[in-house]
């Protein structure tokens, strides 16, 4: 005898509440996107262009996540679709930082290049491009903010328009010196200094999301503590072929074999388990097995 119990939506439908800040993101950094990587080109700088090639990312992120959530309200009418589409938006998280990653290493690459033998930048075009850069993600960073807290392709997105908003800092910096001073080195350091920006955030976004896709334990759950806790139930004798996952950002997923003690009542034990794993480690998904303790053999090894 088994139960299910959750709901399968919250999560996904607290994002799909910030479509409309997704879009006005999307089409803002789209359009400061485009003049930045006119403008690096016309000016040769590489500040700026990494800046740029930041900012594509944030834009392919934003896209992904918008499709992510189109995609799981379409599949809430397919029957075959037990789980939603719930992991397109970590499949996007994880494309998002391994296209990230491939710009910090482009972008540390040319920079290494350019020691060298600098170019002349003209700071001027490119100091009024980098000060729009910083209002625009400003703005994007005040849109996504309330996202990140509740999915982690938004979150990705709102990491992503933070370190532009960082690199934007740079690049003003770097058009002010240069501007003072003709010190054309301050270009290439600027973009390194974006360059390890971007990578240990970029690791950590792709890791969050590979730890999803192999179903590991949720890092801030320790089974062992989810497995006492269970046996810790009024009627409960035993338990075993205990499970718990991560579905998508913010909605873990258990499920677990419940042998009860003879004469336990099986709706009691049931509720309390349920109750249980909510209370303590918010997991509102569960599928529980519950197996009375004079049937043996009620319940055959699954290999795995």
């Amino acid at each position: 005898m088994g139960a299910g119990h959750g709901h399968h939506g919250s999560v996904t439908n607290a994002a799909q509440r910030h479509r409309g800040r997704l879009w006005g993101a999307f089409g803002l950094l789209t359009a400061l996107m485009l003049v930045e990587a006119a403008t690096a080109f016309a000016t040769g700088s590489l500040a700026l262009l990494s800046d740029a090639g930041h900012m594509f990312t944030d834009v392919l992120g934003i896209g992904m996540a918008l499709a992510a959530i189109t995609a799981t309200r379409r599949a809430d009418t397919d029957p075959q679709r037990t789980f939603g589409l719930y992991r397109l938006e970590v499949l996007a998280a994880l494309a998002n930082a391994v296209l990230l990653g491939g710009v910090a290493v482009y972008v540390l690459i040319e920079a290494v290049r350019r020691f060298g033998q600098p170019p002349e930048v003209l700071a001027g075009p490119m100091l009024a491009v980098a000060l729009l850069g910083l209002l625009a993600n400003l703005a994007a960073f005040a849109l996504l903010r309330g996202g990140a807290q509740v999915s982690i392709n938004l979150r990705g997105a709102y990491l992503e328009v933070l370190g532009d908003l960082l690199g934007s800092l740079g690049v003003i910096a770097a058009a002010l010196i240069i501007a003072l001073t003709d010190w054309w080195w301050v270009d290439p350091l600027v973009a390194v200094a974006i360059g390890l920006f971007i990578l240990p955030r970029t690791w950590r976004l792709g890791r969050a999301a590979v730890r999803i896709l192999v179903q590991a334990a949720p890092e801030h759950l320790q089974v062992t503590a989810v497995h006492d806790r269970l046996a810790a139930v009024p009627g409960v004798a035993e338990v075993h072929d205990l499970h718990v996952w991560t579905l998508t950002s913010g909605m873990e997923v258990a499920s677990a074999h419940l042998t009860i003690a003879p004469g336990a009542d099986l709706g009691e034990v049931l509720a309390a388990a349920r109750t249980a794993l909510h209370e303590d480690f918010q997991i509102d998904h569960a599928t529980l097995q519950i197996e009375p303790g004079a049937s043996p053999g009620s319940c055959s090894a699954v290999e795995w």
